[in-house]
């Protein structure tokens, strides 16, 4: 089922019903699923209707030579997204939703993508540029692959219209994927502006994107302002807020740096009173419980939170607020 249909059948029948979903992010190579699954387990009492499994784009790592020197390889550490959701969409019978890069991947690659996530029944994709990689100051699009997340939107939205690339193909079998996309409250770290971000959000929506899901923030009348900027702007499609509870006392520093996003100060204050990093948690989970318990009183149709391979402290969140 499409996320589009999921939110409507909430406010229909639930009178205007907040869902719960998660976002995972797979195990390495070489690991094994089942300390996947364990971390599922526990939060699918809480019915999520759908859970976003992200996707990492390839490294470069370097292999030494017999002669000394070294030989620069492409890998991917945590392959395997579109396996994932079929695995869970299998195990667990719920919409697995894989994300699709532009950075790392052909039009080509990402068409065989496309084709593998339509055989297996996924009905639902988020559309991301990507970032840059590792060894990059700013993003590089890949050589004959989609630039921005726009035109990843349009290559899907053609797909959907039975419009495959460099083939005719008579009487092509039209997919019909539900397209998400992300959005940033307090503005993609590139974007000059706020609105400057907005308008290439709109873009998106415009290309045929059907909902947007925003990178985490820790005060939500962020959020507000961004959906409110938004639906002045015309961006009529659901705008689902995505929340990361903190977890240990480096997140403060390290999540400014890497999101370019604030921490409300009372927040800071809170966590460097902590004397280890058992406080910081309960500190994350209680910010945390405080703005969904705000989110779904304003009446957002999902609360999504980024799970980051770890469970317990999702748990301990949707357990008092769903």
């Amino acid at each position: 089922m499409k996320v589009t249909e999921h939110i409507a059948n909430a406010q229909s029948k639930g009178k205007g019903k907040t869902l719960f979903s998660f976002e995972i992010v797979p195990p390495t190579k070489g690991s094994n699923i089942q300390t996947l699954y364990d971390n599922i387990d526990p939060l699918m009492e809480f019915n999520p209707p759908f859970i976003d499994v992200t996707t990492s784009r390839e490294e470069h790592i370097y292999i030494p030579k017999e002669n000394g020197l070294l030989e620069q390889k492409v890998t991917r550490m945590r392959p395997g997204t579109v396996g994932i959701c079929a695995s869970l969409k299998h195990k667990y019978n719920v919409d697995a939703i894989p994300h699709i890069l532009c950075g790392g991947f052909t039009k080509e690659e990402t068409e065989y993508v496309l084709v593998d996530c339509h055989y297996l029944g996924l009905d639902n994709l988020v559309a991301l540029r990507g970032d840059a990689m590792k060894h990059e100051q700013y993003y590089s699009p890949q050589h004959g692959g989609n630039h921005y997340a726009k035109e990843l939107v349009e290559q899907i939205v053609n797909m959907n219209n039975g419009q495959y690339l460099h083939e005719q193909i008579t009487d092509a079998h039209r997919s019909d994927f539900c397209i998400g996309v992300a959005g940033y409250p307090e503005k993609h770290m590139e974007a000059p502006s706020l609105d400057a971000d907005l308008r290439r959000l709109k873009e998106k929506v415009d290309a045929g994107a059907d909902y947007v899901v925003t990178q985490m923030f820790f005060d939500n009348q962020r959020y507000f302002d961004f959906v409110a900027k938004a639906r002045e702007m015309g961006i009529n499609v659901p705008i689902i807020p995505g929340i990361k509870p903190i977890a240990i006392k480096r997140h403060m520093q390290v999540l400014p740096q890497v999101f370019k996003l604030d921490l409300p100060d009372d927040l800071v204050t809170a966590i460097e009173a902590c004397k280890d990093n058992k406080a910081v948690r309960q500190v994350g989970i209680e910010w945390a419980i405080a703005q969904s318990r705000e989110l779904i009183q304003a009446g957002v149709p999902v609360v999504h939170y980024y799970s980051m391979g770890k469970s317990s402290n999702i748990k301990a969140i949707a357990k008092e607020v769903f």
